[in-house]
């Protein structure tokens, strides 16, 4: 960074200047972003005490890769305040930090594009996905207002945008919720009562939108989850964050392009104008995937994708590129704007694929409380699955499987007194896995299924 004047509003910075790499780097792992990392932009300098009425260091994270500042304005909003680059280097045991290797291994941030976030923002606002919109800001060096901090935080590139994780984010489309909190309470909630479920449609659509953009990387840690009262229920909502990974561009260097095959490191998957392998972009979201999207139909993800390709128009996404720094936008923004309408324009495919990898195999989970899982062989293709609180005979699932696209579907029951009822005599039909997690349901099978490949398979004994 260079150094920057108190009283300038603005400088002209390099987010990644050390991604300049020569012709035989680049041979070999790729051109990636690096023309946008190492371009000069003229960015804001964040004025500590004015922007958002002011605001306040409450803590500091996000690990020893990047600088994660949580801070509080003076309308009792938390922001993030978070570091551009990354610098997974710094994470290699100490004898090797100074080799090739840790070069190389800093190298792998030039496949993220460094302002991914701020084209990210409007597109999801348009489709109706709660998410921050970032702003690009400078801290420059030896800031006073950062206190203790100021050595730390000072003479960098950041984005500031709106944090949601906790109750003090609770406005605007939000306001509805009472509490907002991680994958992991809400996993605990979702599999301890049976009053608490996911709105599968919801993350279905933000799990749309993570095809549009090509973002790999939505693992559990990725998602807030804002919290609904309906009915004396209670509805989980998703909150994407860190698009990090969106128009991630790795596999355009002779060693990244065989890295990143289907045989090798699969999720290595580089953004394109096409959906060159959905389930690439699947890959370290499986286990999320297959437990908050159980439900979700063909018909609905092809709905939902329509109504997707409906909002995102060609002039929200122009505008969504303009959000680009002036000198990035002129280098790649009608390249990217391209891309992104030709994935939208196929985002209905893309969906369909998306629901065929998710359909082959298909977790139904109940909870810690009581449950009746009924299992009823319709036909030789369809079976249909219900899922009711054995305490008021509530339906908390419904879906009929066809088995052209599903192999094999597992029930579990977790915990209390579940039963099982398994009805039907076919000649073909999916295979139903049921995993009695305490050996003390209650299984009735009288269903029947002609090939020995279609079985029941239970990990007790079933007995009335």
């Amino acid at each position: 960074m260079q150094q920057a004047p108190t009283t300038i509003d603005s400088v002209t910075v390099q987010a990644g200047s050390h991604y300049a790499r020569g012709f035989l780097y680049k041979v070999l792992w790729g051109a990636r972003h690096r023309k946008s990392w190492i371009i000069p932009v003229t960015v804001p300098v964040l004025r500590v005490d004015t922007v958002k009425g002011g605001l306040e260091i409450e803590k500091i994270g996000g690990g020893m890769q990047t600088i994660n500042v949580t801070m509080v304005g003076s309308d009792k909003m938390t922001y993030s305040l978070r570091t551009v680059d990354k610098r997974p280097e710094i994470d290699l045991p100490f004898p090797l930090r100074k080799t090739f290797i840790s070069d190389l291994v800093l190298d792998q941030t030039s496949a993220l594009h460094p302002y991914a976030d701020l084209v990210v923002a409007p597109l999801a606002i348009a489709a109706k996905i709660p998410q921050a919109s970032p702003m690009l800001v400078y801290v420059k060096p030896n800031e006073e207002k950062l206190g203790e901090h100021k050595e730390l935080l000072s003479d960098k590139l950041y984005m500031l945008e709106e944090k949601y994780n906790d109750k003090r984010a609770l406005v605007g489309d939000l306001q509805e919720a009472y509490d907002i909190v991680g994958t992991k309470k809400m996993l605990k909630h979702r599999y301890g009562h049976n009053n608490y479920a996911i709105d599968q449609l919801a993350f279905a659509k933000a799990r749309l939108l993570d095809l549009l953009i090509g973002d790999r990387d939505r693992h559990e840690g990725q998602w807030e989850w804002a919290v609904y009262e309906e009915s004396g229920d209670h509805v989980y909502r998703p909150i994407p964050k860190d698009r990090d990974n969106a128009f991630y561009l790795f596999g355009n260097g002779l060693f990244s392009w065989v890295v990143s095959r289907r045989w090798a490191f699969r999720k290595y998957h580089s953004f394109s104008g096409k959906y060159k392998d959905v389930k690439a972009l699947m890959i370290k979201s499986e286990d999320l995937d297959a437990r908050a999207l159980p439900q979700v139909t063909a018909q609905q993800f092809d709905s939902l994708a329509r109504d997707m390709q409906r909002s995102l128009t060609d002039e929200i996404i122009e505008q969504a590129v303009q959000r680009l720094p002036d000198a990035v936008y002129r280098l790649e923004g009608e390249s990217l704007a391209g891309k992104i309408k030709s994935r939208r324009n196929n985002l209905d495919k893309a969906a369909r694929e998306f629901y065929e990898v998710l359909a082959k195999e298909v977790l139904v989970i109940g909870t810690d409380e009581s449950e009746r899982f009924e299992v009823v062989r319709l036909n030789d293709e369809e079976t249909e699955v219900t899922v009711r609180r054995k305490a008021d005979g509530n339906l908390t699932y419904h879906r009929v499987f066809y088995r052209g696209e599903t192999k094999e579907i597992e029930l579990h029951g977790l915990g209390g007194s579940d039963e099982f009822d398994l009805q039907g005599q076919v000649r073909k039909g999916i295979k139903v896995i049921i995993v009695d997690e305490e050996s003390e349901d209650n299984i009735r099978d009288i269903s029947r299924v002609s090939g020995w490949k279609n079985k029941v398979v239970y990990n007790s004994k079933p007995g009335m």
